[in-house]
């Protein structure tokens, strides 16, 4: 299948582009109305928060048109349980967020359920806001039978709001939603490490010599089940230690040396043949007690850990330089711990609501194939932008789909949806980043932002603007302007049609701007086709890469190095 990363929305590319049984793993983190607004990996150059607030991650959700649909589309569709729930719920809640947001959600559940495969897993992520309705859902969609495990995250540390008057507990856990497609799933076991009370509890006998930690395991078996009913004889030393009799057990003793049989009787027998037992003994894997009753060692480094539970408070949040600014970016560990517990090196796992690239990320550094969908052209070029970052030895190799390649494709988009044309634009780009983010707002004459160096310790900007229409010289004299205002070093003038000889003449005659990099034009024209066909590039001094939080190089990792 390869790696894909289609930009769009997803209950269109789910429909479209993904077959049916065709993924192995889907996870989700689809965000619900907080109404927030999500720095994602872009900052100024002198660290502070700047005006590009990545505003294009808002996660509102309002009852209209689209709402409307997607419920009338699950109350007329062949799933009968989805839609008796949705109507349910409908009655119940009436036409509100919470209800536009589980209509748009059940229709996209009911998508990721044909797609999965018969031996599939789903992994819902979500808060306590939202997670009991999305529970009832999912039982509608899968059916309640394939409802596997509610795990709960610890998201955060504790804090308290009790100086701001909060009167309730403090909220510091997500809830991720483990369902399968049938009785029959993909499933890894996942150890961790064993608490240290634990160890300092069980494991109290330490090997001289080696200081390996050993506990001591019990030998018997309640019934038979072989060659388990026999004598077992060990000799005492001259020391006063017990040894296995290895060599025959019906050796006769020896000077100063004393025979102890351990005979079984009603009730008793051992967990192994006589044959395994002369193996441990042999292999130095027996302690026997003063009655010469001999016990197994157990040692501490040979424990595969605890069985992975659904209490995952050992995995802590982002932090560190895998921090990339998004305020509810999940670590790399958390997706890694899902994709290995249900999927295979080689399997297809899918992410439906990509954001800022966790999952294929995880997915990418297991040697998964995977498949995410996002929603703005800003978050796809983010997530380009991640991975290539992250894995750069071999590179990674994955296409883009949905995103314009061609001119056609550019009018096309500028046509029915100029704000993202306008997002989309600036990616071309080198290191651009959108003007606060790309939020829709009053016109500033600022679409972008270009970060550069222009001496030792200096960095300045060059200002973007992206045209998707008619252009005239006027917008040559307003880039001018706004360059002035700004203090700006140079502007970029990007434009979807040809520009004018006047427009031309104009942006010649502001001259050039000086850098110890040598002369830049203080204003530069670029059309879109030249771009995509890589005849136009700005000329622009150093990049101030520092505008850009980067992801951190991976080395690549292994199934095994996370318990398996």
């Amino acid at each position: 299948m390869g790696n894909r990363l289609y930009y769009g929305d997803n209950l269109g590319v789910l429909r479209e582009h993904i077959a049916s049984e065709s993924v192995d793993l889907v996870y989700l983190d689809p965000p619900f109305n907080s109404n927030a607004t999500y720095n994602v990996l872009f900052k100024a150059p002198d660290g502070q928060e700047s005006q590009s607030q990545i505003e294009a991650f808002d996660d509102t959700w309002q009852w209209g048109e689209t709402a409307e649909d997607a419920m009338w589309q699950v109350l007329h569709g062949p799933n009968t349980d989805a839609a008796q729930m949705l109507d349910a719920m409908h009655g119940f809640l009436g036409k509100n967020a919470m209800m536009a947001y589980l209509s748009m959600m059940a229709i996209r559940l009911i998508e990721l359920h044909r797609v999965l495969k018969p031996t599939g897993s789903l992994y819902l992520h979500c808060d306590p806001t939202a997670s009991h309705y999305l529970k009832i859902l999912l039982d509608a969609v899968f059916g309640a039978k394939n409802f596997r495990s509610e795990i709960s995250w610890k998201r955060s540390s504790a804090h308290s709001d009790a100086k701001q008057g909060r009167m309730q507990y403090g909220n510091i856990r997500d809830v991720i939603h483990f369902y399968t497609k049938t009785n029959d799933w993909t499933w890894n076991w996942l150890f961790t490490d064993y608490e240290p009370d634990y160890v300092e509890a069980f494991y109290r006998f330490e090997e001289p010599g080696s200081n390996r930690k050993y506990r001591i395991g019990d030998l018997t078996a309640a019934k038979p089940g072989g060659d388990v009913s026999y004598e077992w004889r060990v000799r005492r030393n001259v020391g006063g230690a017990w040894e296995a009799d290895l060599l025959d057990e019906y050796l006769q003793p020896v000077s100063g040396s004393e025979y102890a049989g351990i005979p079984p009787y009603k009730g008793r027998f051992w967990a192994y043949s006589k044959d395994n037992m002369r193996k441990f003994a042999l292999g130095g894997r027996l302690v026997h007690a003063g009655t010469g009753m001999p016990g197994y060692k157990r040692y501490l480094d040979e424990m595969e850990g605890v069985p992975l539970q659904n209490d995952w408070r050992d995995l802590k949040p982002v932090s560190g330089k895998e921090k990339l600014g998004y305020p509810t970016q999940k670590p790399v560990a958390l997706l890694e711990r899902i994709i290995a517990a249900s999927s295979n090196p080689g399997d297809v796992v899918l992410d439906p609501f990509c954001g800022c690239g966790t999952t294929v990320h995880a997915a990418q550094k297991l040697g998964r194939q995977w498949l995410g969908i996002d929603v703005t052209h800003l978050a796809i070029g983010l997530i380009e932008r991640r991975l290539r970052d992250a894995f750069k030895d071999p590179p990674v190799q994955f296409e883009t789909i949905g995103v314009p390649k061609d001119i056609g494709a550019a009018r096309k988009l500028a046509e029915t949806d100029k704000h993202e044309f306008e997002k989309w634009a600036i990616s071309l780009i080198p290191d651009a980043q959108p003007f606060r983010g790309g939020k829709k707002g009053a016109d500033t004459g600022i679409d972008g932002i270009v970060y550069m160096r222009t001496e030792k310790n200096k960095t300045d900007k060059a200002i973007v603007e992206v045209k998707g229409g008619g252009v005239s010289v006027d917008q040559i004299h307003k880039l001018k302007s706004v360059i002035d205002r700004e203090k700006a070093l140079a502007g970029l003038f990007v434009t979807l049609n040809e520009p004018t000889k006047q427009m031309k003449s104009e942006a010649a005659a502001a001259g050039f701007a000086e850098t110890v990099f040598g002369r830049i034009p203080r204003i530069q024209i670029l059309t879109i086709e030249g771009m995509l066909n890589f005849r136009e590039v700005p000329r622009l001094p150093a990049i101030d890469s520092s505008a850009f939080k980067k992801a951190p190089a991976e080395a690549g990792i292994r199934q095994g190095d996370l318990g398996l």
